[in-house]
């Protein structure tokens, strides 16, 4: 049963507001043992395991102990069942004046201060520590030779279908630990994903940096199941589950950042793969300034965000920056005289005065869903995370011709290619015609090293090895900065992305070409005609200016 105490410590972190999602009905834990309890009310709230036990000690007026502590102290263990002191989460030890101490996880579970005073025939002091040292503390202590345990050669191994035993061992220090050092790298390295793939030799993990995969060493001594139970456990996912993939997301502290993150699980050959999105909650990112469009893009947006309605889209593959410029432009958009509403998939910047929606296929709110609800909330903006159907192009076409400015994304190659996508989908072409007011493409370049790059002068050589420098316009004996590397990127050269922009504004010119058989090429050229600065253009004007290096140029554009 659930003790009072334990309901009152449960009230308590509620209102101190460290509950993240705790059940209606109040009760911290299911039936069990009181270590698990704690662990299971520890994952309802946004403090570390420290930061939990220093609450539960300032709740019950209780000393707090250290793993120091601990480990340094003679162990009374020997009277105590091995399984006992593991499921109460408790380890007894002889203080310095020789008296009985019994370090507990729950200050408030009363049975284990009982039990353990009958045992050693004495008085004892409770003291609080934090589930992570005592399970350090227990596992050094009292050896892995507990039978009870498990039984067998390898009793901390779960069997597949054992879900509670690899529960227990996601919620233990060694992967806990394993887990968070993962995370703090990834915010040291400013890496926007963590990938962890199964294979037969065990787990392989690499990070995202600045654009580019980097392998970095794996968890060792944590068994790979526990890892990815432990990443479901934070993503508030169903660690039962392994047949499907899973999406979840959290907000947690990782060093000295709070971070959100997104966890997506897919089943793979040899375990479960897990990719973590990291998205720093970092406002001064939604700068317009920080993502790299021209002076003359930059005046042209701002230009085309004064309309009072008609849809802007923004096109280019997965991981360009869309969302990023998406949340800018409605930084820029966001002031007390204007309503805007968003439905995305998911919310990956929390923007104050924007309300936010977030799509749940599961029960029937998607995009066009909301969409549909969204125009008889009388919106001035509407920002649609991604047109993925005809049934939401549709319905944000019709929301651009209602009177409402609609931003959106699409994945298409350019620009042009945005109209020919958008038919396909099933829009009519007049429909088009009337609410199409421009389309912006994008891609993510990496920026050289301000403390490391160095001039280089495009030789004979340069252009045998890579033709395409010439037909991007760059001249022999050309002078540009290349990367080098130092300390301070990692070696690479590179530190930070910034954008390639082009923008497609639909002229009179353009309007006429949108058709039941409408050509991208056609549109494209008309644009460039009309003066368009394609995204190869406006790289290449960042590698003269010395922003990044025509390596990346020929990476991420191609010659039109």
């Amino acid at each position: 049963m659930i003790s009072d105490e334990s309901l009152q410590f449960a009230e308590y972190l509620r209102r101190h507001n460290h509950l993240t999602k705790a059940a209606a009905n109040g009760e911290p834990a299911e039936q069990g043992g009181a270590g698990r309890q704690q662990g299971k009310l520890w994952e309802l709230t946004d403090l570390s395991a420290s930061e939990f036990a220093d609450e539960a000690a300032r709740f019950a007026d209780l000393d707090r102990v250290s793993l120091q502590d601990m480990l340094s102290a003679p162990a009374l263990g020997e009277a105590f069942s091995q399984r006992f002191l593991r499921e109460m989460m408790v380890f007894p030890y002889q203080s310095a004046d020789g008296g009985a101490v019994l370090a507990v996880a729950d200050p408030t579970d009363t049975a284990a201060r009982r039990a353990a005073e009958i045992v050693l025939r004495t008085e004892v002091t409770i003291k609080v520590a934090s589930v992570e040292d005592l399970t350090v503390v227990l596992d050094r202590r009292l050896g892995d030779d507990d039978i009870e345990l498990g039984g067998g050669s390898e009793p901390h191994r779960p069997r597949e279908d054992d879900i509670e035993s690899l529960r227990d061992l996601a919620s233990g220090a060694p992967v806990v630990r394993a887990v968070n050092d993962l995370l703090e790298k990834a915010v040291e390295l400013r890496a926007s994903d963590i990938h962890i793939e199964p294979f037969q030799a065990g787990l392989v993990v690499r990070m995202r940096i600045d654009g580019l995969l980097r392998p970095v060493a794996a968890p060792a001594g944590v068994l790979p199941q526990a890892v990815i139970s432990r990443i479901k456990i934070v993503a508030n996912l169903n660690i039962a589950e392994r047949r499907l993939p899973q999406d979840g997301a959290a907000r947690l502290r990782a060093g000295r950042a709070d971070i959100d993150i997104r966890v997506a699980i897919m089943p793979m050959q040899h375990g479960e793969s897990a990719v973590i999105r990291i998205l720093p909650k970092d406002r001064g990112l939604l700068v317009v300034e920080k993502l790299g469009f021209s002076p003359a893009d930059d005046v042209t947006l701002r230009r085309l965000l004064k309309l009072p309605h008609g849809m802007i889209v923004v096109t280019g593959p997965t991981g360009s920056g869309k969302t990023t410029t998406l949340a800018t432009i409605l930084s820029i958009l966001n002031e007390p005289g204007r309503k805007i509403l968003t439905v995305e998939d998911p919310v990956e910047y929390d923007l104050p005065g924007v309300n936010q929606a977030q799509v749940k296929p599961a029960i029937g709110l998607t995009f066009a869903a909301a969409l549909r609800s969204f125009v008889r909330q009388d919106p001035d903006v509407i920002m649609v995370g991604e047109v993925r159907d005809s049934e939401t192009a549709h319905v944000a076409v019709h929301a651009a011709l209602t009177g409402h400015l609609v931003l959106t994304t699409l994945h298409t190659e350019s620009a042009a290619a945005a109209v020919p996508r958008l038919l396909d989908l099933g829009v009519e072409g007049y429909l088009l015609r009337s609410t199409l007011r421009a389309v912006v493409a994008q891609r993510l370049v990496r920026q050289l090293c301000d403390r490391c790059k160095t001039p280089k002068i495009l030789s004979e050589a340069d252009f045998a090895e890579d033709p395409r420098l010439g037909a991007f316009g760059f001249q022999c004996g050309e002078t540009f900065q290349a990367p080098f590397g130092c300390e301070r990127c990692g070696g690479t050269g590179y530190r930070g992305r910034l954008g390639v922009f082009e923008i497609l504004e639909l002229s009179n010119e353009i309007r006429e070409l949108v058709g039941e058989k409408t050509d991208g090429l056609k549109i494209d050229q008309a644009a460039i005609r009309a003066g368009m600065t394609t995204m190869l253009d406006d790289g290449v004007a960042k590698c003269r200016a010395g922003l990044t290096s025509p390596a990346e140029i020929l990476r991420v554009t191609t010659v039109r």
